[in-house]
């Protein structure tokens, strides 16, 4: 199982993209502006927790991590926050520059990671 499929519930949209361009039309409900970078969604739509699901989607898209279980991605603003467990260190290295390459990125926070 994936990690949109396990942390979202939802399978990979068409045309889903970890760094989409905002769609044109999209606003922020908020304050009726532009969608900030953390709330762009897979589709360049606004999305609360868009920044998370596309940290999810880069995540399924690495073979590397694919199978790695116990590990959840949330965000608080713009940082993305890694919980649970890998089994090596050199994996949440993977993990952790990849979440740093999805854009609206400022932060990833590993605190709540266990490694092994």
């Amino acid at each position: 199982m994936g990690f949109l499929q396990k942390i979202f519930g939802m399978e990979k949209p068409a045309d889903a993209e970890v760094n989409p361009a905002p769609a044109p039309e999209s606003t922020d409900p908020e304050t009726g502006g532009e969608v900030a970078p953390e709330r762009v969604g897979l589709n360049g739509e606004y999305d609360q927790s868009g920044l998370s699901k596309r940290v999810a989607l880069a995540f399924d898209e690495d073979a590397s991590v694919t199978d790695v279980e116990g590990l959840w991605v949330a965000q608080t603003g713009s940082s993305v926050v890694l919980k649970g467990s890998v089994p090596s260190q050199e994996i949440l290295d993977r993990m952790v520059e990849l979440a740093s390459g999805v854009s609206g990125t400022t932060d990833v926070s590993i605190d709540q990671v266990t490694v092994g």
